[in-house]
């Protein structure tokens, strides 16, 4: 007989667990499958390890803009140890310890529907169990890189986020695909740990695009000082490894070559839907599962599947997932106790205002809401106003070299703010003020009373309110 629950989550990442943390505390019986380590791909190969690898990069440059002080090359070895620790070594005991005192039952095994409200688990040893769930069925899948169908790509086994976050010794060159927040962040980690020639192969006209232009400048800029070789409008056609574990040559669609140690390919996600059953519930099974705001698929007869973080293809962020999780642990126990399912906190629309996201690069970017071309796009009527925010006291006392800009986006008829972009090293920490003013949709008139501590890099928002007239 197969074993019962209230609730099974597939997947033991991030937003899975809180799935199951929420469905817990309302009283319900959970599962959580799992086929890799419980933790997922933020604990081992994502957000935990690149931001381990990034910081020792980001303190050198703070260091270097000091005067009076001076640091010398860093340790890499050092780095890389301490982001093992960071992991946890690859050792998800922790994490299933955390997951059964939820309590939770962990289930070790791939998981795959196999019709409503059924899960088959294909364990580690070759056998296989049953689930059957009394209310809800949750995926949490997640993501994984894309590799683009270029020539001798595949063949030439590049590194993706999942590579190089777990790299064991950092190339003397590296060669990214890409433009976007992994690339970019990647870059900069393996060039700083010691990687002397990194190139980064840009399809498009910037780095970052999408964030505001100002950005993408900062950083590029950023980049070409420390010796990074940004090639923006830049095409692969065909790449070559000649012997595994050997150099990589990559050609350009301008018929030249680069040639490198190792290949990053940083182009992209798409989701982990292979294999999980989806066919068996009627929903195509190669692309995002589509859901509701209480994060229920839709298209489902009976309304049993749910889908949070990545796969389902609202924003690939883990603290969005984890938000869209925790609405979704709260909404399947209401629903399974016949209690009210509507309450706001049940909901996940905060990626209508656009996701808060940070490039943990040096400088760093960080933006919540609309860029000022999608704000217009979207049909708002929009003024932006910017500010520099090395011209802010608190910056200055930062060290000498700190560049950074600001830019807030107004609903000139609502006078509330459509998005918030900052960047500039340690420019990460105003986000969740700018979060709260977008998504609160607080006026500009009562954000003039919110004031900012003296001499810190805050006053940014007295600065960029009297641009704007208040």
């Amino acid at each position: 007989m197969p074993d019962e629950f209230d609730v099974i989550v597939i997947g033991g990442g991030p937003a899975g667990e809180n799935v199951a943390d929420r469905a817990g505390r309302g009283g319900l019986t959970v599962a959580v499958v799992e086929g890799g380590l419980a933790g997922g791909e933020c604990s081992y190969w994502a957000c935990v390890p690149s931001k381990a690898l990034l910081r020792p990069v980001e303190l050198a440059a703070e260091v270097g803009r000091m005067p009076g002080l001076r640091l010398g090359p860093i340790d890499a070895g050092a780095v890389l140890a301490r982001r093992d620790e960071a992991v946890s070594h690859y050792d998800d005991t922790g994490q299933v310890r955390w997951i059964e005192g939820v309590p939770a039952t962990f289930v070790r095994g791939r998981g795959s529907l196999d019709g409503p409200l059924r899960v088959r688990v294909a364990e580690p040893g070759g056998g296989s169990r049953s689930l059957t769930a009394r209310h809800a069925v949750v995926l949490a899948t997640g993501s994984h890189a894309a590799v683009p169908p270029v020539p001798g790509l595949a063949e030439a086994e590049p590194w993706t986020s999942h590579e190089v976050t777990a790299v064991k010794a950092v190339p003397g060159s590296l060669a990214v695909i890409g433009g976007g927040v992994v690339a970019c962040e990647m870059a900069q980690a393996m060039h700083g740990l010691g990687a002397a020639r990194t190139t980064m192969l840009v399809r498009g006209d910037r780095l970052l695009p999408r964030m505001e232009p100002f950005a993408s400048e900062l950083v590029a800029e950023s980049f070409a000082a420390s010796g990074i070789d940004v090639r923006t409008g830049t095409g692969v056609v065909r790449v070559e490894r000649s012997s595994p574990g050997g150099p990589v040559t990559v050609h350009l669609s301008s018929g030249a070559l680069v040639e490198a140690d190792e290949l990053l390919v940083a182009t992209g996600r798409r989701p982990a839907v292979d294999g999980i059953g989806l066919e068996s519930v009627g929903l195509p099974g190669d692309r995002f599962v589509e859901v509701d705001d209480s994060m229920r698929a839709t298209g489902v007869d009976g309304g049993w599947l749910y889908a949070v973080g990545d796969v389902n293809g609202r924003d690939l962020l883990t603290h969005m997932g984890k938000y869209q999780a925790r609405a979704c642990g709260d909404v399947i126990a209401a629903r399974a106790k016949g209690e009210p399912d509507d309450l706001p906190s049940m909901r996940a629309g905060a990626g209508g205002y656009g996701a808060p996201q940070v490039v943990f690069t040096d400088p760093q970017v960080c933006a919540v809401g609309r860029t000022e071309a999608l704000a217009r796009a979207d049909g708002f009527p929009v003024r932006a106003v910017e500010y520099d925010l090395g011209a802010v006291t608190g910056a200055y006392l930062l060290g000498d070299g700190y560049r950074g800009r600001a830019k807030a986006v107004v609903d000139t008829e609502r006078r509330v703010l459509l998005g918030v972009t900052f960047a500039g090293p340690g420019a990460a920490e105003l986000l969740h003020a700018a979060t709260i003013a977008v998504t609160a949709e607080v006026p500009l008139e009562r954000l003039w009373h919110a004031v900012p501590p003296f001499p810190t890099v805050s006053e940014i928002w007295l600065r960029l309110l009297e641009a704007y007239g208040l």
